[in-house]
């Protein structure tokens, strides 16, 4: 039975995060951002005016990146408090405090860039000649001048930035404070529902009338407040338009995907092959389940039952740890290292509590390490996501080692591929070191349904999704409730086809996803998906040569765009092949699903 959740004061504390690395008490935090906020201020007196040429932009950029690098853990350390009890009042009025005063320094700070973006291609060539540390954040200048506003209106657009963010915090006080749901029944027995227990477990429950009754509760209590989180969206989507308009870019989506360094072709090709061709392949799998399962009907609510609800093997943070080695040991003893300090310093946030932000996610301040939130629920599939959060740490670990604060990042667009790249040495690591059928076919599910459902199903038709919306949004239209609704069933109807029932409640799913307010990320997931698909084929098959090459990615970091670093893997995303295999590679894993569930009967 799902148990309701401890508040975040009952938790062990060993299965919490360290956030002493950042500041080791409040007053040191306090201090900190005293501090950077009167440096902000001697920054501008002294530097705003004087840039005229390579050297004086040179040594402005110094002297800012000192004042950013100063940023980054103040603003971790305010978010991460609050990522894990968004019930805390201090924690939340903290993380606000901080969101006002990075909104001050990011508007006395504009001069710079506006400064910058206003001498001449050939002096920004200079200055990027002389300084590898700067080319990055230089060559984006370069690109975005035509789009760069006058000074004073680029000053005003940062001192508002605090206020763009305002959507996205109201979306989780909205999600994860206000809603409260309550016990669903089944034969006159009442069960706990919380968004982390839906999500967690009983939307997964192989018990159809519980698994079907709490997504009927589940659902009814997001209905309640489906008009004010389409309100909250909207705003932050004619904030993106004005934005857009302002600055002159032809389109909300090509201004999305300058920040990505990729063309509209990427973007558009990654939703449409998709869509396209790997439908038929998930039809299959929802077809499977049913016979399994004996379903009387295939519904969006039984979307996520595993193949096999009676074999779901489970294991212990602690036993996971050998797990994680073992799978990740081909990626080289650096790697691992990296991981064993992950578990001993406590990086990882593993506890359960109300209020604790849904789903995993990992922060990689510069300067320090890693922080990764995920809700440990005992089941083998947190492995997999474990192994997913500490590819974003591996990613972060050797670029900040190699690359300075400016060219570290890597695109969105290429963001989730060291993420998912772990995914699959694990997967193939647990179906090499197991004979039993069994396991298997556990392992090629988890493969379907978490890593690939997750990134290729899931998150992609969010981009469907999300290009409807933009479309609208492009055209001067607005969207609410009904129209979001409208849509997002329209995407699941055609991915699904006859052979899923999209039962009511399901086109509330645009409601659960926090990646809208991000920008054009949800795609993302299935690209990055896509290139450590083929990169994992190449590490099975050279070993040592290919994780070379893999590394030797990492390490660039954001100094290359997209295309570029695929291409220093071995692959070329300017083309279908890719995308083309790996939906290949997709549809023979659930034959292999097939093939086990028809031999162990």
């Amino acid at each position: 039975m799902v148990q309701s959740l401890p508040t975040r004061a009952q938790v062990k504390e060993e299965e919490t995060w360290n956030l002493k690395d950042l500041f080791a008490t409040e007053e040191a935090y306090e201090q900190a951002l005293k501090t950077v906020g009167k440096e902000a201020t001697e920054f501008a007196n002294a530097y705003k005016g004087t840039i005229q040429d390579a050297a004086s932009a040179l040594k402005a950029l110094d002297e800012y990146r000192k004042l950013y690098e100063q940023l980054i853990p103040i603003g971790t350390y305010a978010s991460l408090v609050a990522s894990v009890d968004q019930t805390d009042d201090q924690a939340q009025m903290r993380d606000s405090k901080f969101s006002s005063m990075a909104a001050k320094i990011s508007s006395q700070t504009s001069f710079l860039m506006s400064e910058l973006s206003e001498l001449s291609l050939e002096v920004l060539q200079d200055a990027s000649a002389q300084s590898e540390d700067y080319a990055v954040l230089l060559k984006d200048i370069i690109k975005k001048k035509p789009y760069q506003l006058h000074p004073e209106v680029e000053k005003t657009l940062a001192a508002f930035s605090s206020t763009f963010e305002a959507p996205y915090s109201l979306y989780n006080t909205t999600k994860l404070v206000d809603m409260e749901f309550p016990d669903f029944k089944v034969n006159n027995e009442n069960y706990p529902l919380s968004y982390v227990s839906f999500e967690g477990s009983w939307e997964s429950n192989p018990d159809t009338a519980k698994r079907r009754a709490a997504f009927n509760a589940f659902s009814a209590k997001l209905r309640d407040y489906q008009h004010t989180t389409a309100k909250t969206y909207d705003m932050h989507l004619q904030m993106e338009k004005t934005t857009s308009d302002l600055r002159g870019y032809p389109s909300v989506i090509d201004y999305l995907l300058m920040e990505q360094d990729v063309d509209r072709s990427i973007y558009n090709r990654q939703i449409d092959v998709i869509k396209k061709e790997l439908a038929p392949h998930m039809r299959k799998y929802a077809k499977l389940l049913q016979k399994i399962h004996q379903l009387d009907e295939m519904t969006f609510a039984d979307l996520k039952i595993p193949v096999d609800p009676s074999y779901e093997p489970t294991v212990t943070i602690e036993e996971s740890k050998k797990y994680i080695d073992d799978a990740l040991a081909i990626m080289g003893k650096d790697y691992t290292d990296m991981v064993d300090r992950a578990y001993s310093e406590r990086w990882i946030d593993f506890a359960q509590n109300i209020g604790k932000s849904t789903g995993a996610f990992c922060a990689s301040p510069y300067g320090n390490h890693s922080y990764i939130l995920i809700s440990w629920t005992g089941s083998m599939e947190d492995v997999l996501v474990l192994a997913h959060e500490l590819g974003h740490a591996g990613h972060f670990y050797n670029a900040y080692k190699h690359q300075s604060v400016f060219n570290g990042d890597a695109s969105m667009y290429f963001i989730e591929a060291p993420s998912t790249m772990n995914e699959m040495l694990m997967a193939n690591h647990l179906l090499k070191n197991s004979d039993d059928p069994r396991f298997k076919r556990w392992v090629l599910s988890s493969i379907i349904s978490r890593t690939y459902y997750h990134n290729f199903v899931t998150h992609l038709l969010e981009a469907a999704y999300q290009r409807k919306v933009y479309e609208i949004i492009d055209k001067g239209g607005n969207v609410n409730a009904t129209i979001l609704n409208e849509l997002k069933r329209g995407v699941l109807e055609e991915f699904w086809g006859e052979d899923v029932i999209i039962n009511d409640g399901a086109e509330l799913t645009w409601m659960r996803q926090p990646h809208y307010y991000m920008g054009l990320y949800p795609y993302t997931y299935s690209a990055g998906l896509t290139i450590s698909t083929e990169m994992a084929k190449r590490v099975l098959k050279e070993g040592k040569p290919a994780v070379d090459d893999w590394l030797t990615v990492l390490q660039a970091g954001g100094s290359k765009n997209p295309a570029e670093l695929a291409q220093m893997a071995g692959i070329d995303i300017t083309t279908d092949k890719p995308l083309r295999d790996t939906i290949a590679y997709i549809g023979e894993l659930i034959d292999q699903i097939e093939k086990l569930t028809e031999e162990i009967g």
